[in-house]
């Protein structure tokens, strides 16, 4: 059940399609006696929409997720470990055309050619199901050893996870199948923007891991100004809102300790 309200709560949460629902309603309404509310409804979805998408509200939100976690240092040694997220390969498009298709978080399956060679006796774990609402069966399995064969890693030195189909399944699937040791120092990888609630899922259960940020989509410092185009400014806008209802919505189930994990 968790699985499927966080599928459609999040889809219908998001700020573009709230908007364009409202635009519909508006337009519905114009054609019955509620004309004139219904073109006021029409009228204020299509300024809110120029008016999300051209500003920096995106950013900013983005930003503050992605400024939770620096980039990892790496002068503490060797980590004895590494999880990598899944959702860097588009499984759709890969199947389309037979070949390895990469999504804005592509940054997490190039990390694990950066890793796998700067620390050649880390044990390295790929953690992904099928994420998908109708469970099509989609996995991104024989993508991601067709790119570590490009990669020149061997496919042996990734372990492959493929149960979990969201964050906190995740945490607690790699767990299981690495067992970690007291002691023992594990990378964890996965979009800057994700990072907090990545964080947050794997300390709940119990999972101590370092934080590896890749997939930035925003500047170090926030450099925010009106510009752009109308469709990025609200990309920008639904991923951090999905980013920061997926925290709300974690943090009230118990899949997190923390609204914001911090380092």
């Amino acid at each position: 059940m968790f699985f499927i309200l966080s599928k459609t709560v999040a889809f219908l949460l998001l700020p573009s399609n709230i908007l364009i629902a409202l635009g519909l309603l508006g337009v519905v309404l114009l054609a019955t006696r509620w004309r004139r509310a219904g073109l006021g409804l029409a009228v204020a979805s299509l300024l809110m929409l120029a008016m999300l998408g051209f500003s920096p509200l995106g950013g900013m939100l983005a930003a503050k997720l992605e400024s939770r976690f620096p980039p990892w240092d790496a002068g503490r040694g060797p980590p004895d470990g590494i999880v990598v997220l899944g959702g860097g390969i588009a499984t759709t498009l890969s199947a389309d055309y037979d070949e390895p298709v990469l999504t804005g978080d592509g940054g997490r399956i190039t990390a694990i050619a950066k890793l796998a060679r700067a620390f050649p006796k880390a044990r390295i774990v790929y953690t992904n199901g099928d994420a998908s609402l109708f469970a099509t069966g989609a996995s991104d399995e024989k993508y991601l050893y067709l790119l570590l064969d490009s990669f020149g890693v061997p496919r042996d030195r990734v372990t492959m996870e493929t149960k979990a189909r969201n964050t906190s399944e995740n945490a607690i699937f790699s767990k299981e199948l690495v067992k970690p040791k007291p002691g023992e120092r594990w990378l964890l990888v996965t979009s800057a923007q994700h990072m907090p609630r990545a964080v947050g899922c794997f300390r709940q259960a119990g999972f101590e891991v370092e934080a590896y940020p890749v997939a930035w989509r925003t500047r170090p410092r926030g450099s925010f100004t009106l510009g752009g185009t109308l469709s990025g400014g609200l990309n920008t806008l639904d991923l951090a809102t999905h980013e920061w209802l997926g925290l709300i919505f974690y943090r009230l189930t118990g899949r997190t300790g923390a609204l914001l994990p911090a380092p």
